[in-house]
């Protein structure tokens, strides 16, 4: 029987391009909990997949407490029922942010394009 594959801290780094104090960090926050063997770290498949979502999740723009509740509940006994029902809300309201944002984004640039618009028809009233 082979053993799982398992990886330093250097290789799950390069892999998801972090840093190692960021990969520590996660692990200080008990995101990710690698095995230690002695003062080396060492991570295991549940390490990688639980940093892979955390980094997605960082990526959609969720705060970390809400990514800890989004990937606790992949090991809940519902499990991934349970987390993806629960991420599919949490799409929801994020979407609604961003639309939100979004719009009023649009808004900003459309009132910029209107003072810029006046502010050229006054400086060619002045020429």
């Amino acid at each position: 029987m082979t053993s799982a594959p398992t990886w330093t801290i250097a290789e799950v780094a390069q892999e998801f391009d972090v840093t190692h104090r960021t990969v520590r960090h996660y692990e200080d926050l008990g995101l990710i909990s690698p095995e230690r063997r002695g003062t080396q770290r060492v991570y295991h498949r549940r390490d990688r997949t639980r940093l892979g979502l955390i980094l997605r999740g960082k990526r959609l723009g969720f705060p970390l407490e809400e990514i800890r509740t989004i990937i606790d509940l992949f090991d809940a006994p519902r499990g991934r029922r349970t987390q993806l029902e629960y991420v599919l809300g949490q799409i929801d309201e994020r979407r609604a942010d961003l639309d939100q944002r979004l719009r009023d984004v649009q808004d900003a640039i459309a009132e910029l394009g209107e003072f810029e618009r006046r502010c050229r028809e006054d400086l060619d009233k002045l020429a």
